[in-house]
Formats: C-alpha cells, sequence, structure tokens
C-alpha cells in the first residue's frame, strides 16, 4: 500500500493497483520492470493482492478470488465485510479536521488525495480505504500493520512521516507527508543515458541504507524496496528521499525467516526465491538499485518472469559492458559485497554504510547500529568454548583495514568514548534491537562471555571476536581467508606440525582436567586431535552448544508459518 505519492502523475506507485504501471521496453531496457509483480501471496497475503474486488462482482486481475470467510456475518443474505465491522479504533474526525483535494493515485482497494489541514493549511497526503473491501480478517491486519509500521519508523529523515489515522462508517484514512518531487525511477529515466554519476548515486544510496538498517533494527523488513518505492520531498536536485509503500513489510520473529515470496521480480532476492529470507533481502533488492542507477540497465533481466527468477538464482552482474570500464573499482566491489547469493555472507545495511564508496566526504556519519552485530553478540555466548577461543584468535590477526565497520560499530556503542563498552553501553545497544528484549541477566552474561580478560569490560579487540562475520571474510577474499584462518590455526599449533593437540589446546587455553570434551566438535575424524580443515569448519559453523539452543535472528533453520 502506497504511503506517499507523487504529485507530479496521477498513477504513482501505488501497490493498491492490481498491477504496478507498465513502461515500454526500448532497444535498453529501462530500469525498471515492465513485468515485475508479487509473485506470490504473504501469509494471508496483503489484501490488495489477496481480497476479492468490489462486491458488484468484477475479479481482482492476476490473482484467483478468495473464498469468504465462514466467520463472515450475513445479514439478509448479503455479505458484511470485515471492514465494516471493525472498530480500527482510529480517531472519528477526518472531516472536521481536513478537506480532501485532487487525486493523486488509485488502486482497487483505495485512493490517495491530496488535502488540506483546515486548521494549518498544510498540504498532506491522504490515503482513503474502503472498508466495504476488506473482506476478510487479514484485509483489517494489513491496515493495521501499516499504520503500526508507519508509526513505529516516525521521525526518520528518509521515511514517509505518518500524521494520524482516521476512520468513519465507510473508510480509513491514513495521513501521510506530502510528496511533491516524483519518484526516483522518474528521476534516473531523466538522467543523460539514464544513469547517475558516482558521487549522487552515492547520495541517493546512503539514503536507503539508512532506512533499511533503521528498519530491520525494528526488526522490520521491507520486502519491496524498487526505485518507484522511493519519492523525493521536493522537484529539488538536493531534496531528500523518502521511502513508501510498506504494504508488504512485516515484522520478523526472533529466529525466524519468511517462507512466502514477495516483491518486485527485478529486485527480489535469491532467498526469497528459496523461501528463506529475511532483512538480507532489503540489501540485494539496494545493491540492484544501485548497479541501476551507475549504469541506467538491470543486473538480472528476461523477458520473462521465470527467466528473471533463473537470472537470479544462477548468474552474477555483468561489469563488462560500457560504462563499467569507467566507474570506480570502489563501487564496484560496494555492489558486488551487496549481491553475494549467500545471505548470510552479503554486507548488511549498516555495514555497507561504512564502505569507503558510501561514507559520506570519507566519514561515516550516524551509522545505525547493526543488527546482525548484535545478534553475534547473542549468539557469541552460546557458542562452545573452543570455538571461542578460535575466534578470538582469528579476530587478533586481522588489521583494521577489514574492521573498519566493525570499529563503527564499537564506536556507536561506545557513548563515552573511553575505548570500552560497559555493562550499561552494551544494555542500552541490545536493548535497540526491538525484537529480542534481552532480561538485565542475559546482558550480564553475554558481556562476561565476550570479556575474556574479566575486568568488567569489552576492549574492541574482545569485541571483534564476538562480532565478527567469518562468512563474509571467506565469501570476499578467499585468498586473504586462507592465510588469516591459517594464522589463526598456528597460534595454537605450536610445534606446526598441521595440527592441535589436547597439550597445545591447554597450553594456550590454560584450561585444566579432560580436554575432550572441548575438541569432540572440531574433531570430526575421531583422531584425538584437530586439523587445518577443522579448524576452519569450526570457525565458520554454528557450533554445537548453539545448535542445540534457540536459533539466533540469523539462524538458517525456519519454521513453517501456519
Amino acid at each position: 500500500m502506497g504511503s506517499c505519492f507523487s504529485t507530479t502523475k496521477v498513477n504513482g506507485s501505488n501497490s493498491n493497483s492490481a498491477a504496478p504501471k507498465h513502461r515500454k521496453e526500448t532497444t535498453k531496457p529501462q530500469p525498471t520492470a515492465t513485468t515485475t509483480v508479487t509473485t506470490k501471496k504473504r501469509n494471508g497475503s496483503h489484501y490488495n493482492n489477496q481480497q476479492k474486488a468490489q462486491e458488484s462482482g468484477d475479479e481482482k486481475q492476476g490473482n484467483s478470488q478468495v473464498q469468504r470467510s465462514s466467520k463472515t456475518k450475513r445479514q439478509g443474505g448479503g455479505v458484511i465485510p470485515c471492514g465494516k465491522r471493525t472498530d480500527f479504533g482510529y480517531d472519528k474526525d477526518f472531516d472536521g479536521r481536513y478537506t480532501i483535494g485532487k487525486l493523486l493515485g488509485h488502486g482497487q482497494f483505495g485512493y490517495t488525495y491530496v488535502a488540506t489541514d483546515k486548521s494549518s493549511g498544510d498540504r498532506v497526503a491522504v490515503k482513503r480505504i474502503e472498508k466495504n473491501k476488506m473482506i476478510l480478517p487479514i484485509a483489517v491486519e494489513d491496515v493495521k500493520r501499516e499504520v503500526k509500521i508507519l508509526k513505529a519508523l516516525g521521525g526518520h529523515e528518509n521515511v514517509v512521516q505518518f500524521y494520524n489515522a482516521f476512520e468513519d462508517d465507510s473508510y480509513v484514512y491514513i495521513v501521510m507527508e506530502l510528496c511533491e518531487g516524483g519518484e526516483l525511477l522518474d528521476r534516473i529515466l531523466s538522467k543523460k543515458d539514464s544513469r547517475y554519476s558516482e558521487k549522487d548515486a552515492a547520495v541517493i544510496v546512503r539514503q536507503m541504507l539508512k532506512v533499511a538498517a533503521e528498519c530491520h533494527l525494528h526488526g522490520l523488513v521491507h520486502r519491496d524496496m524498487k526505485p518507484e518505492n522511493f519519492l523525493f520531498k521536493s522537484s529539488k536536485e538536493d531534496s531528500p528521499l523518502k521511502t513508501t509503500d510498506f504494504g508488504l513489510s512485516d515484522f520478523i520473529r526472533p529466529g525466524r525467516k519468511f517462507q512466502d515470496i514477495v516483491g518486485s521480480a527485478y529486485y527480489v532476492a535469491p532467498e526469497v526465491l528459496k523461501r528463506k529470507s529475511g532483512p538480507e533481502s532489503d540489501v540485494w533488492s539496494i545493491g540492484v538499485i544501485t548497479y541501476i542507477l551507475l549504469c541506467g540497465r538491470r543486473p538480472f533481466w528476461d523477458r520473462t518472469e521465470d527467466g528473471i527468477f533463473k537470472e537470479v538464482l544462477r548468474n552474477k552482474p555483468d561489469f563488462r559492458r560500457k560504462p563499467w570500464p569507467t566507474i570506480s573499482n570502489s563501487a564496484k566491489e560496494f555492489i558486488k559485497k551487496l549481491l553475494v547469493k549467500d545471505p548470510r555472507a552479503r554486507l548488511t545495511a549498516a555495514q555497507a554504510l561504512s564502505h569507503p564508496w558510501v561514507r559520506e566526504d570519507g566519514d561515516a556519519s550516524e551509522i545505525p547500529l547493526d543488527i546482525s552485530v548484535l545478534s553475534n553478540m547473542r549468539q557469541f555466548v552460546k557458542y562452545s568454548r573452543l570455538k571461542q577461543f578460535a575466534l578470538r584468535a582469528l579476530a587478533s590477526i586481522l588489521d583494521d583495514g577489514e574492521l573498519a565497520d566493525l570499529r563503527d560499530q564499537f564506536d556507536a556503542i561506545d557513548a563515552d568514548k573511553n575505548g570500552a563498552i560497559s555493562l550499561e553501553e552494551m544494555r542500552q545497544a541490545l536493548a535497540k534491537d526491538l525484537p529480542w528484549k534481552l532480561k538485565e541477566s542475559r546482558v550480564l552474561e553475554i558481556l562476561q562471555a565476550i570479556d575474556s580478560n574479566t575486568d568488567g569490560l569489552v576492549d574492541f579487540t574482545e569485541f571483534v571476536a564476538a562480532t565478527l562475520h567469518v562468512h563474509q571474510l571467506e565469501e570476499h577474499n578467499s585468498e586473504k581467508w586462507h592465510q588469516w584462518s591459517q594464522a589463526a590455526f598456528e597460534k595454537f599449533d605450536v610445534d606446526r606440525d598441521g595440527y592441535i593437540t589436547p597439550e597445545e589446546l591447554r597450553m594456550h587455553t590454560g584450561l585444566k582436567g579432560s580436554l575432550e570434551p572441548l575438541l569432540e566438535e572440531a574433531d570430526i575424524d575421531k583422531d584425538g586431535k584437530i586439523s587445518l580443515p577443522e579448524f576452519r569448519r569450526l570457525l565458520r559453523t554454528a557450533s554445537l552448544s548453539s545448535s542445540r539452543n534457540v536459533t539466533s535472528p540469523s539462524g538458517h533453520r525456519t519454521s513453517r508459518k501456519t
């Protein structure tokens, strides 16, 4: 459902419409999908894609009809839609507060207008959704969720601002900021060769990443990031970008993955097609948009939707054709790290903001907390002692160039800038990951697990050990990964015979007693010692003690939703 509309066109990127607007394909494909659609219904589906059309009998295009709920009340043989029977709890005085003006956009279930605040004269965008169209309970829940999401993201400079929600007997009204600068898509098409300069593209991408990082901290995934869903506040060249259309967005429950396929074909991530997606899918979509911004073409293209999906799953973007030879290596490296098919190895939104290509004039200002860093800290306490020792050894040999994003995260958590994270600073950081409401005792347990020198504080080296993204290290530079992992291995392998023995492990860790339980996890061939391949496997996989506990938000096991 669109959250804010451009006044430059009547038919904006309103996902209330039965299908996205179509643009004529030229010899060089325009940088938006001509056939992009929501390919599968969400759990219960977004009501714009699932509900019946008007009760006059019109069928919704492109989707099969949904059977009426058995719980729907009937009066005189007619159906009373769920929306008509629901009190949303919103204010009831819309007509007393606003005057509706011209139409901005319309879809199958609602219309969006310019409206004027009677008391201030300010112009706003109002989405008016007809209660008669909300046939099933899921339709009501989708409206409530969109309002909840807009409230949760209120105040973010790059999200369309939510002002209020109203209702009367016939409609729900969502009042939002009016964006008059048009879609990002139209700005792209207006550029020479339909592409941005690197500097201007970085400004756009930075704003999209900030929104994604903020969403993810709230446990929210947008799930339909594309140029049509980014609007400019005004027509000025330096106008801020505003994210809109949270109709397919949803909240993640800790440890769960989305199993439905939603989004727009050209921007959909591989893991969405595999039905195991999470926040990482938003970053993939931003990677696709970045590619388009810089070259004016899509990285994955075919004339059919199935063909697009095959491209997404199998192929890599082409960086050989013009203008890529003239584009910086930093920009190409950035895109490649966003378009990694394995979501575990893909940069997070917060990490991407720390990348040199995106940094504003070399600064990583206002970097939000990274949910994956907070997740890794929570997970570290569940790892076996051996895996914790191995990660500390790996952290100790990495150079600063590989740790820029973690330095930004450490500095963001270290509020008093004294070079160490205290219990209170860690509590405040972990509290910002809203889906996980950790108790104070759990925060203390996490700090104690990370605090290897037991001084009650977490220094940067200890922080790195607990928050490393091992899959990224291996994916982005396999040669260096082999060097780093071998150097970490040799911290244990004192005699350099290619194995870590119980005696060497005891020397390195200072542990007493039997070390067999410690070796058990890594010693795959059960020869009583750890080889280099076994050590690398230990670094890159979840430890046994972890897998026996609750899966973290970035875990890979999924539960079927009902």
